[in-house]
């Protein structure tokens, strides 16, 4: 799924190689690793081969926002059908130094009217740890609701609802 979109501030596209540096900034922050994942990348080459598994398989959508202006990416948006799930999930992430700004709602309410507009979903849910109060807040401003929590591979996790 390819969707390019523009905002006042932000450009969104799907993601590509040209970004692992950007990506493998991204999946070592400290609130990435907290709240989604240790990912075993550390170099660049690295990332680039978790991008090139991305890009192969259909069922995983990650589009990079950036700044307009600089082109300048600071965030990521996920759209994944993972075989777990009776419904898409939706997720986000960002660099530190760019959040408390509005970018992420920003980003991610042009794309999710994009993704209603193209397609029927019944629902699409969001999953995120119960500690996560920063997204679980941008969640609910989106328009996602909590549903409960489900305990997957040791780990208590979430769900959000956007029907």
């Amino acid at each position: 799924m390819e969707i390019y979109l523009k905002t006042e501030r932000l450009e969104i596209r799907p993601i590509n190689l040209l970004d692992a540096g950007f990506f493998n900034e991204l999946v070592n922050t400290k609130s990435w690793k907290k709240y989604i994942g240790e990912r075993n990348i550390s170099t660049v080459s690295e990332a680039e081969v978790f991008i090139q598994n991305i890009l192969k398989d259909v069922n995983l959508n990650y589009h990079v926002f950036e700044l307009k202006d600089s082109q300048t990416p600071v965030g990521i948006i996920t759209f994944l059908k993972r075989e777990t799930e009776e419904y898409p999930d939706f997720g986000f992430a960002m660099l530190p130094e760019f959040e408390g700004v509005g970018m992420a709602f920003e980003a991610c309410m042009v794309f999710l009217e994009k993704i209603r507009s193209l397609h029927n979903y019944d629902n699409i849910i969001a999953i995120t740890i119960p500690s996560n109060n920063s997204s679980i807040s941008l969640l609910k401003k989106l328009g996602f609701v909590y549903t409960g929590d489900i305990k997957k591979e040791g780990n208590m996790l979430s769900y959000y609802n956007l029907k």
